[in-house]
């Protein structure tokens, strides 16, 4: 049985996880949950799952939380903790063997360092940890496994746990390129001129995935996929332009490998997110059947084609693919400056190639020639902080 910690239980990762447990209560406990202030959502959880431990990233969902399960259901032995301290606890509480990692963003990536050095097996669909802690986290991950002698960072994202999955059984030396499929998001085949009237109603009007709102944006800009491919070089030793990202709309060919003598192998599926958190969570084994049987006659399965993505149009891509070969902290401040870049957009602050012009700016003013060596979680943090900084300074 896996006991899990699930951080970001009420998003759409997380919501689907506690479906596999629900489904499955035989294999899966869960100890804790956590939530950034969504209050009403983890209540039920709460109520549902009877975790040990609850945490609110906002201190004060934590204490609306606290008195609302004490009035009225005081039967809940649930604790409820608040702000980063309360999730790093739940994170790393004794009684969870396994953590699944769905915060948005970087605040994903302490809580999963905290949970990785206590050896706990990561369950991750945060891609931003890699991105910006990968120098940090991946040797880590490699001692706990060489310690436990099994795969302990199980990839959760649909198209890296594609990827690993066409892996087993294969030796690492014959593995020749990636290929990191993608749907092209809302605006496959625009123009630029044509980008500059998109709205946030647009934006999160994705074709084929049902998702939160900061990673909908992500997709529309295509910095979803370079921060896949900075996350991709992490999680299997290749340099980032030994990973192709390749456009296919209908969604079915989730990633795909090729090895030193020329064979592709790829793995299919409809477009949900439940497979990869079965594969992840029930690794080494696997589950029973959640999903309805995979059709090659379903129209959507029977004609698959692929396209290059238009970096001309899709410049973010281009730039994380800069970060990824240049590496050090450059990957970390191109990350705070798009999520800094997002929320003001999913505030209606800014257009939609203002996301692209805050990233350019911040991410200039940081690469001078000299890659910063990673050499501890602060330094992510702390350059995280400065870029944060230096974003809201030229949104002003």
């Amino acid at each position: 049985m896996r006991v899990l910690s699930v951080l970001g239980s009420t998003g759409s990762i997380g919501t689907q996880t506690l479906e596999v447990c629900r489904k499955d209560p035989d294999n899966f406990k869960v100890a804790s949950l956590t939530c950034g202030s969504s209050v009403d959502k983890i209540y039920e959880q709460i109520l549902e799952f009877k975790p040990l431990l609850a945490a609110c990233a906002d201190e004060k969902a934590a204490a609306i939380l606290r008195e609302g399960l004490k009035l009225e259901h005081p039967e809940i032995t649930t604790r409820v903790e608040g702000g980063e301290q309360g999730v790093i606890e739940a994170a790393t509480m004794a009684e969870s063997d396994t953590v699944l990692g769905a915060i948005v963003g970087v605040a994903g990536l302490k809580p999963t360092y905290e949970a990785i050095k206590l050896g706990k097996d990561i369950a991750l669909a945060n891609k931003e940890t890699l991105v910006a802690g990968g120098d940090i986290i991946m040797p880590l991950a490699h001692d706990l496994a060489a310690a436990k002698g099994r795969e302990v960072l199980l990839p959760v994202d649909s198209e890296h746990c594609a990827i690993w999955q066409c892996l087993w059984g294969e030796k690492r030396q014959n593995l020749d390129r990636i290929l990191i499929t993608a749907s092209g998001g809302p605006f496959r085949g625009w123009s630029r001129d044509q980008l500059g009237d998109v709205t946030a109603e647009k934006a999160l009007n994705h074709p084929t995935w049902k998702m939160g709102g900061k990673i909908t944006i992500d997709s529309s800009t295509m910095m979803n996929k370079g921060l896949e491919v900075i996350e991709a070089g992490h999680l299997f030793g290749v340099g980032v332009d030994k990973v192709d990202v390749v456009v296919h709309p209908q969604s079915v060919i989730h990633s795909m490998i090729r090895t030193k003598d020329g064979s592709v192998l790829a793995q299919m599926g409809k477009p949900s997110m439940i497979l990869p958190i079965m594969v992840a969570l029930y690794y080494p084994e696997r589950g029973d059947r959640l999903l309805t049987e995979f059709d090659p006659f379903d129209p959507q399965c029977s004609n698959l084609t692929f396209e290059k993505c238009d970096t001309e149009v899709f410049r973010l891509l281009a730039l994380a693919y800069d970060a990824g070969r240049k590496g050090g902290l450059l990957p970390a401040i191109m990350n705070a400056a798009n999520e800094v870049a997002v929320n003001s957009f999913l505030m209606g602050e800014i257009g939609f190639l203002d996301i692209e012009k805050t990233v350019f700016e911040v991410y200039k003013s940081f690469d001078n020639g000299i890659t910063s060596k990673v050499t501890s979680i602060d330094d992510v943090l702390e350059a995280d902080k400065e870029a944060r900084i230096k974003a809201m300074e030229y949104l002003k």
